[in-house]
């Protein structure tokens, strides 16, 4: 049994609405409100046609304050922080030594030296954490920050009722203002492809800006969404999701786990030319030999690939699919997969063998599936 040692104000909210707390990162989540089809259809709806509100406060939140806190932030991660100025923020990674990926993060210019590095489930913590240890810098981990996440096309429209110039907030921009009655930041980021925002306040603030903004917004059908529903959402926005889609969870057979940017895709968050970042050297050195690439497929027919299901090629497993949904939204069959290189490539015929036996045809393709020039997501106004 997992230790959760982390805890939401808002988990009493979660199960007053049916959901099992289970551990994700230390915290308990509502992973389900309702473990069945229908639930998960219609939450990944109301994100895709209307706005559902979810519970992230289990990411990890850490404050980089000092003098060297650029210095910390630009050692560990793959993005030139320079360039990144207060009210801004930039999706990052973070590598080992060997130039390996370990997790990935939003880093938030909050101030000249104060940075909010938000992350998921790898070691990023850790490694700010022995950066700063002889620098003139502080990691502080917060779990009083809550964060909330407000998707879907219609959040701009019910956050402009309450907060004046959000249609000016550009993609990745964040501002301190409030809402209901409360201090709390907005930025516009999220995890799901569609427009969004994403909330944070304090603990004592949590309860009150859930249940306001499901009242007030109930009129625009916007609902509170289970977090797997996240699972439906990035696949067919290609979004990762560590350790899922790496091979932590899918091993190699004769190697050690750690993949490299060029195998995952993520080679375009190192900022142009940056040298001395963790890693560093090594990243570059594995440019052009890739041992596989997370690349798409799309299935025929309306059966998704289970989590983990065989890829074929010529009746021979080549690969695994890491995640798959079909959309009654967007009409599409569609998988995250990881796959040789030679098979990465538009049309190439695959199949996709389930647990059951049952066998899909399907052929290799790029991703995202859903807003694919990413104009939704990046929308102003």
């Amino acid at each position: 049994m997992a230790i959760m040692w982390r805890n939401s104000a808002l988990a009493h909210r979660h199960a007053e609405i049916g959901g099992e707390l289970e551990d994700w990162n230390g915290m308990g989540t509502a992973w389900f409100y309702d473990d069945t089809p229908e639930r998960a259809k219609a939450d990944y709806e109301a994100i895709r046609t209307k706005a559902g509100l979810m519970d992230v406060s289990g990411l990890k939140k850490c404050h980089v304050v000092g003098a060297d806190a650029a210095y910390v932030i630009d050692r560990v991660t793959t993005r030139n922080v320079e360039k990144i100025m207060p009210g801004r923020s930039v999706y990052a990674c973070m590598l080992n030594d060997q130039g390996k990926f370990i997790d990935d993060c939003v880093i938030y210019r909050l101030a000249v030296n104060s940075w909010l590095v938000v992350h998921g489930t790898g070691t990023g913590m850790e490694q700010l954490s022995a950066v700063a240890a002889s620098k003139n810098c502080e990691v502080i981990f917060d779990d009083d920050m809550h964060d909330m996440s407000l998707q879907g096309p219609v959040a701009v429209d019910f956050l402009a009722k309450h907060v004046p110039g959000i249609r000016d907030l550009a993609y990745f921009g964040l501002m301190q203002t409030k809402l209901f009655g409360r201090a709390v930041m907005i930025s516009r980021t999220g995890y799901t492809g569609e427009r969004g925002y994403e909330i944070f306040c304090g603990r004592k603030d949590a309860v009150h800006l859930w249940d306001s903004i499901l009242s007030e917004g109930a009129d625009m059908r916007i609902r509170p969404v289970q977090f797997s529903t996240l699972d439906l959402l990035r696949t067919e926005s290609y979004l990762l999701f560590y350790p899922g889609d790496n091979s932590e969870t899918h091993p190699f057979e004769d190697e050690t786990c750690g993949d490299t940017l060029w195998e995952l895709g993520l080679e375009f968050t190192v900022s142009p030319g940056k040298t001395g970042f963790i890693g560093a050297e090594n990243h570059y050195a594995a440019k052009d030999k890739e041992r596989f690439k997370i690349y798409g497929v799309k299935l025929d027919g309306i059966t998704p690939a289970d989590e983990g299901a065989d890829l074929l090629q010529n009746g021979q497993s080549v690969g695994v699919v890491t995640y798959g949904m079909y959309s009654d939204v967007n009409k599409h069959n569609v998988g995250i997969a990881r796959m040789p290189v030679a098979c990465a490539v538009a049309g190439t015929s695959l199949t996709v063998r389930n647990a059951d036996g049952t066998e899909i045809a399907c052929v290799a393709s790029e991703m995202p599936f859903y807003d694919e020039d990413k104009s939704i997501r990046t929308a102003k106004g």
